[in-house]
Parts: structure tokens; C-alpha cells; sequence
């Protein structure tokens, strides 16, 4: 057969592909039908050199038994005389080319859920909160599809309802339910209600979040006495602000086995993993009467990213070991980050960190260059640390500094 004429197999696999990389656009009515398939014209030189193949293939056309209809045109060879044979495949919708491409079911189904949803919400029409969401459409159990639906509908009909997950009336629903569907509702909720694409989902749904837990071990005998004993801590920050204790220095360790690790020591407080939540901190009233705040992070992008956000909350944050020559002096135990922070301001830095800072995004020293904080010997950087928490100047002692050690 010649190669120019498109066999029912390649009509099929061409389909399909085609399908696939546009049903997002065909569901929300994008697409110019009827969509034609040339199938190739025969020469009377091809129909003389494989007369047998060119049979085969215009009889395969004539058995095609899938959607679509075959158009046949007449053509007349001086030599051979008139031959009828295939010219194109037209397909009149895009239900059509599911058929073709073994989606029938998955297309009605889909195209049947967003005509639903934009019956009850018309700002969901040909919106990208739909095109993006085109699997959820078509492989949803119908239980999850009517829990997704009753679910937009409540939250739309509520919402301010400041409810936690668990007490949502929704018929079947189950926290465990929502959390792995949270984008697929976000996407959805958001376009319902015009709002802006930074508003959490919590905020998004207004729905009561979760407090924040916030870890802290208490370093100091005497403050431990004034909590019953107890040593680590781990409870929501409102919580955790009510403690009747007045530190004299905050160790806030984002790496757990850091704070873990930290030996007892006067009047400190160590607070553990708050990675970017590190603003928390600002709930915490007592830390405002301490006398030392140091902040050990990473040397990479974005242990100077939580630094910046830290200190914008204790404006008084002093950074231990996360200099140039800490970095120089511990090539042999560099890594890689695996993606940079994102290229945005970082204000609170000082000279010498937004150096730092500047030549890791830069690749100055190489690579994505990353030196963890868990690498660096023990010793020496306890060392280090004790000494940054007494060695503050008195001029800075009637602002209040805390240690802060960063994102291991």
C-alpha cells in the first residue's frame, strides 16, 4: 500500500493522540467541527504498481465500523477506468473522536459533570478551574463526584461557616476525603467565588484551621520548674504563649535533631521546626523579654529566606555560621539544594549575608551550593552558638534577642 494513503489503524492512532491532547479544550466547547481526515489519494501509477494493496486498504475503509462518517468520491484513470474509492474520515463532534479513541465512556461522563457544574455555576464556563481538572470529570466514582459536588455547594452557600473539617454536613465526607482533594476544590471554589489565587484553603473555604503546633524544649531547670517538669513540648501557639516563663535567650532550631541535641542551659528555650511558619513566632509573647536571639540556618537559598521572614518578626535576629568563610571552610562538605528559593527581596539581610546570599543564587562557588547545618562538627558549632548568646553587645540588651538556629 502506498505510504501516502492513511490506514484505519493510523486514523485510529492519530485520533487518539489527538484526543488526548485536546478533550480539555473540546469539553468546554473549543474546536472547529466537523473535523475532516484526508485519507490519502490514490495516482493511477500506485493504483498500477499495488493494485492489491490499494484494494485492501479502500476495503478496509468500507468495513470501518467506528464513529465517523467515510466519504467516497469517484475518480477516473485513463489506464484502470473509474475506481470508487475512500477520500476522508469526518468526524462530527468530539464525541466522535472518543469513540474512535476508546473514550466514549469517559467523555460522556466528563461532559456530563461540567455540564452540571456550569448549570449551578456559570462562571465555570470554559474556565481553567475546569480544563485542568478534566481527569477528575471523567475518572471520579460517582459517590466522589456527588460528594465533590454537595461539597462546593455547601461551601458556597456558607461561607463564613468557620467549621473544621470534621464538622462539615455533607453526606459521606470524611477529613481524610478532602485533604487528598483539597487542590481539586481550591481550583474550583476559587473561581466560584472570585477570589484571589494566594487565599489558602482554610481561608478559601472559610473553614476553621487547624492551630499551628509549634515544638519547644525547655533548656533551663528553673523554667522547667514552672511548667511541672516537663522538658519538650510540642502544642498550638496560642497555647504555647500562655507558658509562664520569661526566658533569657531562644534557640529556635528548624532541624528537630539540633534541638534535640541541645544541652541544658540558663534561662533558654529552644524552638524547633517552623520552616517557613517561622512568623509563628510573633504569637509568642515571652520571647519579647529575652536578652540573645541568634538564628543558625543552612547556607543556601532558603535558610536566608527564613532568616529574612524571622527576622521581620524579631528585628534584633543576629545569624551565627552562616557566613562566607563558615561556607569556604567547609567545601569538602558541600551538597546540592535541590531548587533554589524563588528570586524575591530578602530586606532584613545585612551586608554580609545578602552576600552570601547573592552568590548562591549567582553559582559563585558552584552549583547550587548548599552546606548544612548537621554537617558542621558538633563541638564547634555548639562552641560557636554559646558564644553568640553571650556575647551581645549592651547597647543591643534593651531590644530583646533570641538564637534562632535554621532549616536543617
Amino acid at each position: 500500500m502506498p505510504k501516502k494513503l492513511l490506514s484505519t489503524e493510523e486514523a485510529r492512532s492519530f485520533l487518539t493522540k489527538r484526543y488526548d491532547n485536546q478533550k480539555q479544550n473540546w469539553l468546554v466547547g473549543d474546536g472547529a467541527w466537523p473535523l475532516l481526515l484526508n485519507l490519502g489519494v490514490p495516482t493511477e501509477n500506485d493504483v498500477a504498481a499495488d493494485p492489491a494493496g490499494v484494494r485492501a486498504w479502500a476495503e478496509s475503509w468500507s468495513q470501518w465500523k467506528a464513529a465517523g462518517t467515510v466519504t467516497w468520491e469517484e475518480r477516473q484513470f485513463a489506464r484502470l477506468g473509474g475506481q470508487r474509492l475512500p477520500a476522508g474520515l469526518v468526524l462530527a463532534d468530539a464525541g466522535e473522536v472518543a469513540v474512535v479513541a476508546a473514550q466514549s465512556r469517559r467523555w460522556e461522563t466528563a461532559s456530563s459533570r461540567y455540564a452540571r457544574l456550569v448549570a449551578k455555576w456559570p462562571v465555570l464556563r470554559k474556565s481553567t478551574a475546569i480544563t485542568g481538572r478534566f481527569s477528575a470529570l471523567e475518572s471520579y466514582a460517582e459517590p466522589d463526584f456527588e460528594r465533590l459536588f454537595s461539597l462546593l455547594a455547601w461551601l458556597d452557600a456558607n461561607p463564613s461557616s468557620n467549621l473544621y473539617l470534621r464538622q462539615l454536613p455533607v453526606e459521606g465526607l470524611d477529613t481524610k476525603w478532602i485533604e487528598q482533594r483539597t487542590a481539586v476544590v481550591a481550583s474550583l471554589l476559587r473561581v466560584i467565588r472570585g477570589a484571589q489565587d494566594d487565599a489558602g484553603f482554610f481561608e478559601l473555604c472559610g473553614l476553621a484551621k487547624p492551630p499551628h503546633r509549634v515544638r519547644v524544649r525547655l533548656l533551663c531547670p528553673g523554667l522547667r520548674r514552672l511548667v511541672g517538669g516537663l522538658r519538650d513540648i510540642e502544642a498550638p501557639v496560642g497555647d504555647l504563649a500562655a507558658l509562664p516563663i520569661a526566658p533569657t535567650s531562644i534557640v529556635i532550631v528548624e532541624n528537630q535533631e539540633t534541638g534535640l541535641a541541645l544541652p541544658d542551659m540558663a534561662g533558654a528555650v529552644a524552638i524547633m521546626r517552623l520552616g517557613n511558619a517561622v512568623i509563628a513566632l510573633d504569637a509568642l509573647p515571652w520571647l519579647r523579654g529575652a536578652k540573645a536571639m541568634v538564628y543558625w540556618g543552612d547556607i543556601d537559598t532558603h535558610g536566608f529566606a527564613i532568616l529574612d521572614r524571622a527576622r521581620r518578626v524579631l528585628p534584633e535576629l543576629r545569624s551565627v555560621l552562616m557566613d562566607e568563610g563558615t561556607l569556604l571552610a567547609h567545601r569538602q562538605l558541600w551538597a546540592q539544594e535541590p531548587t533554589q528559593c524563588p528570586n524575591v527581596p530578602l530586606e532584613t539581610l545585612v551586608q554580609p549575608e545578602r552576600a552570601v546570599y547573592e552568590g548562591l543564587r549567582a553559582n559563585a562557588w558552584g552549583q547550587k551550593v548548599r552546606l548544612e547545618q548537621e554537617r558542621i562538627v558538633w563541638d564547634t558549632a555548639l562552641e560557636t552558638l554559646i558564644a553568640a548568646l553571650s556575647e551581645v553587645p549592651l547597647a543591643e540588651r534593651e531590644a530583646p534577642p533570641h538564637v534562632v538556629l535554621g532549616d536543617g
